[in-house]
């Protein structure tokens, strides 16, 4: 397993062929850190399905309301939802939109970040400045780039659970 420095700021994503280890940002986005840390252990996140995969650029998922395959599963709504918590405000920074990091989903107001995030395929540095990145893959990506493709997938995959590493 990938060194962890901080547990605390640490995120383990259990797919179907293994884990994703993702070291969050806290110093670059620390509502967002904030955020994905409450909402995975509260166990929002487990079950949650992979809603939107595009084929070298990023996979999508987080959306704790209408995107877990287990409680009210509704494929064609999911992607439209959040949590019950507050938006996000932006939290943009100079951190590029690399293979592996992670970014916060939104509408088309900067200000509408909630749960739903995405893992970078590849490079994709149009995203710089318009979207928050607040965490990156430090181990596991090839189980990422083996998720289901689709806008939605028509058998999606799903996120096992979702853990903090100081939790797990």
């Amino acid at each position: 397993m990938a060194e962890i420095k901080d547990p605390e700021n640490t995120v383990i994503i259990e797919l179907k062929d293994g884990n994703v280890v993702i070291e969050l940002l806290p110093d670059i986005a620390p509502m967002h850190c904030d955020r994905m840390k409450e909402l995975a252990r509260e166990g929002q996140y487990d079950n949650v399905a992979f809603h939107r995969v595009i084929d070298g650029f990023m996979a999508q998922t987080g959306d704790v309301q209408h995107g877990d395959m287990e409680d009210g599963f509704n494929l064609r709504m999911a992607g439209t939802g959040g949590s019950d918590k507050k938006d996000l405000p932006a939290e943009f920074s100079g951190i590029p939109h690399d293979r592996g990091t992670l970014g916060a989903a939104r509408s088309a107001n900067p200000n509408s970040a909630n749960s739903q995030f995405f893992i970078n395929f590849k490079d994709n540095h149009f995203l710089n400045r318009q979207y928050t990145v607040y965490g990156r893959v430090i181990e596991g990506m090839e189980h990422v780039d083996a998720i289901t493709r689709g806008e939605p997938p028509a058998n999606p995959d799903r996120m096992i659970s979702v853990k903090v590493a100081a939790d797990a």
